[in-house]
């Protein structure tokens, strides 16, 4: 397999590859490469943060008969602090992942199935139920979410009875989760709604089903008729094909290109749709000869936490104090377990303003080099860079402490000439521009020239 398809793969299916990856690699086929990351990928570790202290708190506010105002809100600030320790761990996990390929797509379904909630347990167990199933079944994994503590008070399924049905969850399961705005009727909504009565969970996130609550009607829902429950409706829903095609689509622009080719779709779609198998549809993807086409390759902007952890699988890069990581993430517009809306982030070209260009293409500086780039090689003045440095100096450089690894890009990239570190840390080409004004710096290291390569606008592409 070429390596610049190598890269390609693991740039789409991970962060990036290091050169001795990529050199033992190379050598194998195109099936071995993507045998050997799916096959990494097949164990599923949990991610889970300390709540010990949170229990013991939670166990004895119940205890007490009429529990204290300080009880209570020393409680939710130790949830919000668990919340923070669970960022810190998820972005580390993505920066050294124990399975590449399953991260990745833990990631993705984030922004597919999207939840939030304050309780540390509730969303701890959702996100690994993520990526329990982010290469399942399909079917499964949609009837799992339903199911979760989170979910139920997201979408407000804890308040959906057969009395009074709650409308939220139906509505999204099948506009957002299944099968798209406009493929279904107000009707099938109602219908559906009915079949999620009775959904709840007990105080420690276990699903609870409360028969009393719960409509055992006849309901209509997309031409069928029986008393169904919520499971029979995400059956009836995986029988349209329309279900495999919605996910296709989403799959396509998220790993291979924003523009949707719709005969590559389709044929995912063929795949998907006969047993809703993501990991072979996974496999289908990455063995396809289009995947690695020129049009595919370092075209998608890549998302604020790609663009983090990219960074940090270069040279690792460690924030003393971690409120200060999820400072930078609100900065650049995307902060983990904590999306906008139930729709998520829009991606694409959405990640991009005028704000976040300039803190993205200051910030491998900031972070790596004290806010340092060399000056060009005649060693002429540039004010307006020079008021550029001191301006994120002063608004950002305070706000970030860190410590980055240089002996761990070192070690790895001992044997890569520095003309050639372009090639392992961009994507695309080096616009003529960029090239001449990258060719103007003086390039004193490697570690100067990666920063150097790392600030420029080819850097947010992969």
């Amino acid at each position: 397999m070429e390596a610049f398809q190598i890269q390609h793969l693991y740039r789409r299916a991970g962060f990036g590859i290091l050169p001795e990856t990529l050199k033992s690699l190379s050598a194998k086929s195109k099936k071995e490469v993507v045998d050997n990351l799916l096959n990494g990928s097949k164990k599923v570790s949990l991610l889970e943060v300390d709540i010990s202290e949170l229990k013991v708190a939670f166990s004895s506010m119940m205890k007490a008969e009429k529990p204290d105002k300080e009880a209570r809100k020393n409680l939710r600030k130790l949830s919000r602090q668990k919340q923070i320790d669970l960022n810190e761990a998820w972005i580390e996990r993505l920066t050294n992942p124990t399975a590449l390929l399953r991260e990745k797509m833990t990631l993705f379904w984030a922004n597919h199935f999207v939840c939030e909630d304050n309780n540390i347990v509730f969303i701890q167990n959702f996100n690994n139920t993520l990526r329990k199933s982010a290469l399942g079944n399909f079917g499964h994994f949609v009837k799992a979410v339903s199911k979760e503590a989170a979910m139920t008070k997201y979408l407000n399924t804890k308040q959906n009875k057969k009395q009074k049905p709650n409308e939220n969850f139906a509505r999204e399961l099948m506009e957002l989760f299944t099968l798209g705005v406009g493929n279904y009727t107000e009707q099938d909504i109602k219908e559906s709604a009915r079949a999620f009565t009775g959904y709840g969970h007990n105080l420690k996130g276990d699903f609870v089903f409360k028969e009393r609550q719960h409509d055992h009607g006849i309901k209509s829902f997309f031409g069928k008729t029986g008393a169904f429950s919520g499971d029979d409706i995400i059956d009836i829903i995986l029988k349209k094909k329309q279900c495999a095609q919605y996910i296709s689509e989403k799959i396509y622009a998220y790993f291979v290109n924003d523009k949707l080719d719709e005969n590559h779709v389709n044929e995912m779609t063929q795949v998907f749709y006969k047993d809703y198998n993501i990991e072979t549809l996974m496999r289908y993807v990455f063995m396809s000869d289009w995947f690695y086409e020129e049009k595919n390759i370092g075209n998608k902007i890549k998302s604020p936490i790609e663009f983090l952890v990219g960074i940090k699988t270069l040279v690792p890069t460690q924030f003393k104090n971690p409120k200060q990581q999820i400072y930078l993430q609100r900065l650049l517009g995307q902060t983990l377990l904590d999306p906008p809306n139930v729709a998520g982030w829009k991606g694409g070209k959405n990640w991009i303003d005028s704000n976040t260009i300039t803190l993205r293409l200051k910030l491998p500086s900031l972070l790596l080099n004290s806010a340092y780039i060399s000056k060009n090689k005649t060693g002429t003045n540039d004010s307006k860079i020079e008021e550029r440095k001191e301006f994120f100096k002063q608004n950002y450089g305070k706000r970030f402490n860190v410590e980055s690894n240089w002996d761990y890009f070192n070690k790895h990239f001992k044997k890569v000439d520095i003309t050639e570190l372009d090639d392992y840390i961009l994507a695309c080409n080096i616009s003529p521009h960029a090239k001449a004004n990258l060719n103007s710096l003086a390039k004193v290291s490697k570690q100067e020239y990666c920063v150097q390569l790392m600030s420029l606008p080819e850097y947010q592409m992969c």
